[in-house]
């Protein structure tokens, strides 16, 4: 008798509590489809133009929530499980099981251990109040408050809504909230693909989230004797124990490698937007063409590293822009797993530029009529003082190639012409014309000297690609833009962050030559990856020691730049311009234009064609482009550029010597070149096997001598040619007698191909 009343109490109490917070219940709870738009996963995710996921970052660290997931997304097997260990009558009940509430009363009563009384539908409304969640009350009065709410939401909600909530709701293992992020950090998979184990495993996970694996291996196994599948109890224990076992994922997706497309990229967007938890940020980047550029970098990197000829390179990076808008396209900033330093982005990292520049000097000097590109250059020994020594300039194959036209020089990107030209315009105005273009100069043109020329300054390399973009927009230069919307036309009267840079007239010429394959074959050859099958213009360069290799350059719809090297500054072993980021920058450009063309650019007002012709033939008879009134029918060598360069240069310094008489008396053997002191650098953009240094008598000096370097001869000749080694060298002339008659030192200094010999 006395059970008996108090199992009526224990019935009553609850009851009397429901009839009491009836009237509050349709006013605590809201309704499915706000609970599904107020949920937020504890990532970001960059998105790209067309909506697909690139890339996601973590930004909750107290929970891990992934996607919201659709019932129907969900495996018939875990529907199966949670129902059969959870709520058992889920589909027959109002929210309230009262059958097992009076059996788990009852079994209070006789203190003996039964199944909890709570079904799905009363676990949710716990789930949607946060402050009774966090309180984690269980007496009789909560259970009465959840039994109102559920049956509020039995008759407010659909049943698969319900059971949907509460699937995305329900705490798992430790962190872990809902079964989106259960089934990518304990399976690697969507909740989708989930078998008849798994789904007892995640099940068994809501009663006991913290248990070890034994304890939730033999409650799954009993839901899977539920399920009738106890077949699956084989092996569980070690199952569940690899699964607990498994490494958290980085970031909540069920293939890492497809939402992992740009780390480097959403790190900037980041900085400017600063997202929240479950933020969807839109931004400028094509997905597939994202896509391609991240595997065409990490070929070229295996490639590059093959076992038979391995080049010490580990990093690349790639980015692409819209000529017309500066949306940026594609941005690779490293890659991935084969850089020691992969979180250093190397479209934002400084890096000695080389020969890019090369294109905004001539076009600086063509703009001031200072030269044409039919004007001739001598590609001649050339020694500038520069800071109490010597500046020698060397060409790419170490081999002068005496009188060259600018269009020549500049395709073939000849070392000595353009030091000669920025002679002409000065470092000063230079830097100040690559400063206007957005290059990141830290010092003035007079730090730089003469080598800036040849790319001494860092640059990067999204501000690189956007300075060939000026070029590609005929000298305007304006900012790149990441985000949609952002874009401004480069046109200086709609948009008030463009401007002038270049003229007109001076990108254009500049464009002809970076687009004539026969302009580049001194240097490169008729058959190189920068000659494509369509319009471009492009340029390569690389840094002292083979540190830096850039290809950059511009089609009619797109610019491209591409980096290669090592993240830490070491060496790459024998890349040159076209085997290191030329090919990247090849297969890019024939991705953009595999279904558009491109079409040259048209001349704009104030450019002529004229045909010219060059005294002695130094380059054939050609149609060559001109600023109007600059054209000459005839070129001839005593009025020439040059000229003018050798008038700015002091006459001790120019192809010979510095103190010496580079005659000589006559009869005696004299050196002419180099003199004495010397100190050559090896040029990076140069194969090793095509480096030379060449020995010249001076003029009137006896040819009845030997030529003898380090104490072995040479041979004999007025002119020699000579491999370069770094080392300290003696360089002697040796009369018949066997004894000096002039002598000279040098040093050469760079670095050497691993395992080349001299």
């Amino acid at each position: 008798m006395v059970r008996l009343k108090a199992w009526r109490v224990a019935m009553v109490r609850p009851l009397v509590v429901l009839t009491l917070a009836i009237p509050l219940a349709a006013h605590a709870l809201p309704s499915f489809e706000a609970v599904r738009s107020q949920w937020r996963s504890s990532d970001w995710v960059l998105v790209s133009r067309d909506g697909v996921p690139l890339q996601r970052t973590r930004i909750d660290d107290t929970e891990r929530r992934g996607e919201w997931v659709a019932l129907a997304d969900v495996s018939p097997a875990l529907r199966e499980a949670i129902v059969v260990s959870e709520d058992k009558r889920f589909y027959e009940h109002s929210g309230v099981d009262w059958r097992g509430a009076a059996a788990a009363a009852w079994g209070n009563l006789w203190n003996t251990r039964t199944r909890g009384a709570s079904t799905v539908t009363m676990q949710l409304t716990g789930l949607l109040d946060a402050e009774r969640q966090r309180s984690g009350h269980r007496n009789v009065t909560e259970k009465a408050k959840q039994a109102v709410g559920a049956l509020w939401l039995e008759r407010s909600w659909r049943k698969d809504q319900i059971l949907e909530a509460y699937l995305n709701l329900v705490p798992f293992r430790g962190e872990t909230i809902g079964l989106s992020a259960l089934s990518i950090t304990l399976f690697g998979k969507a909740p989708s693909g989930l078998d008849e184990r798994e789904a007892a495993v995640a099940a068994a996970l809501i009663r006991s989230p913290n248990a070890s694996h034994t304890k939730v291996a033999a409650r799954a196994c009993r839901i899977l004797r539920d399920m009738k599948a106890p077949s699956g109890c084989a092996t569980l224990g070690g199952f569940v124990q690899l699964a607990f076992a498994r490494p958290a994922p980085a970031v909540l997706s069920v293939s890492p490698e497809t939402q992992m497309l740009a780390p480097h990229f959403a790190r900037r967007v980041a900085n400017e937007v600063h997202p929240k938890a479950g933020a969807r940020v839109v931004t400028t980047l094509d997905a597939k063409l994202q896509r391609f550029t991240n595997e065409i970098l990490t070929r070229t990197i295996v490639e590059l590293n093959a076992p038979a000829h391995p080049r010490n390179v580990h990093d690349a990076a790639a980015v692409v822009l819209d000529n017309a808008t500066g949306e940026v396209l594609a941005w690779v900033g490293s890659s991935g797993a084969f850089s020691g330093a992969r979180d250093v982005d190397a479209v934002l990292a400084r890096r000695q530029a080389g020969s890019t520049l090369k294109p905004f000097l001539y076009a600086q000097a063509i703009a001031e009529r200072r030269l044409t590109t039919a004007s001739l250059l001598d590609d001649a020994p050339l020694d500038l003082a520069a800071g109490g020594g010597l500046y020698i300039p060397q060409n790419y194959d170490k081999d002068f190639k005496g009188w060259v036209s600018v269009r020549t020089a500049l395709g073939s990107s000849l070392n000595v012409p353009a030091v000669r030209t920025l002679v002409m315009v000065t470092p000063h105005r230079f830097a100040t014309t690559l400063s206007a273009l957005g290059l990141p100069l830290t010092e003035s043109g007079d730090y730089y000297g003469y080598s800036l020329a040849l790319g001494s300054a860092d640059v990067t390399l999204l501000s690189l690609t956007n300075a060939y973009r000026a070029l590609a927009n005929s000298g305007i230069v304006a900012p790149t833009c990441d985000l949609p919307g952002c874009a401004q036309p480069p046109d200086p009267r709609s948009a008030q962050a463009a401007k002038r840079v270049l003229s007109a007239e001076a990108s254009y010429i500049v464009t002809t030559v970076l687009s004539d394959n026969n302009a580049r074959t001194r240097t490169f050859g008729f058959d190189s990856p920068l000659h494509t099958r369509f319009f471009s213009a492009v340029k390569t360069g690389t840094s002292k020691d083979m540190r830096d290799n850039w290809t950059v350059g511009f089609t009619s719809r797109y610019t491209v730049g591409v980096w290669v090297g090592n993240a830490d500054g070491e060496p790459m072993w024998d890349v040159s311009g076209v085997t290191g980021a030329s090919p990247i920058w090849a297969a890019i450009a024939g991705y953009l234009h595999r279904r558009v063309p491109s079409a040259a650019p048209r001349p704009p007002k104030g450019v002529v064609q004229a045909r010219v012709s060059f005294e002695r033939n130094v380059e054939p008879a050609r149609d060559e482009w001109f600023i109007s009134g600059t054209q000459m029918p005839v070129v001839g060598l005593a009025a020439n550029a040059t000229s003018a360069v050798e008038r700015a240069i002091p006459a001790t310094q120019a192809r010979g010597g510095v103190s010496r008489d580079v005659h000589g008396a006559s009869g005696a053997a004299r050196i002419g070149s180099p003199t004495d002191g010397t100190l050559f650098a090896l040029d990076p953009d140069i194969p090793p096997a095509r480096q030379r240094i060449v020995f010249e008598r001076a003029r009137g000096s006896s040819d009845a001598s030997v030529w003898r370097l380090d104490g072995k001869v040479l041979g004999h000749g007025d002119r020699l040619t000579w491999m370069p080694w770094p080392g300290r060298h003696v360089l002697e002339l040796v009369d018949a007698d066997g004894s000096s008659a002039d002598s000279v030192r040098f040093e050469v200094r760079g670095a050497v191909a691993k395992g080349k010999k001299p």
